[in-house]
């Protein structure tokens, strides 16, 4: 017989949502590179690669990325794309 906390313990871990990988460093980088081509405003740049660090994964940064470049987003990531782009505003544009 197992011990109970064992059999907790696998009942949890197979529930729990896999995490994905935060943004790479490289990414950052990128990010900030391409928002500066756009915006030329570094506080902003700054706030909003941070920002998307804490509030995407590495391949939803690709996503946001390719958008900023002027790429289209697939249909299955427009609602967390807007979601992104609100809550990072909200974080780096003051009284947005």
């Amino acid at each position: 017989m197992r011990a109970p906390g064992l059999v907790i313990a696998m009942v949890l871990a197979a529930a729990a949502p896999a995490f994905a990988a935060a943004p790479t460093a490289e990414q950052k980088a990128e990010f900030y590179r391409v928002c500066m081509g756009i915006a030329s405003n570094e506080t902003l740049c700054s706030c909003k690669a941070d920002a998307a660090m804490t509030l995407i994964d590495e391949r939803f940064m690709g996503v946001v990325i390719k958008s900023m470049q002027g790429g289209s987003t697939a249909q299955a990531d427009a609602v967390p794309y807007n979601t992104y782009v609100a809550k990072s505003n909200q974080i780096c544009k003051p009284n947005y």
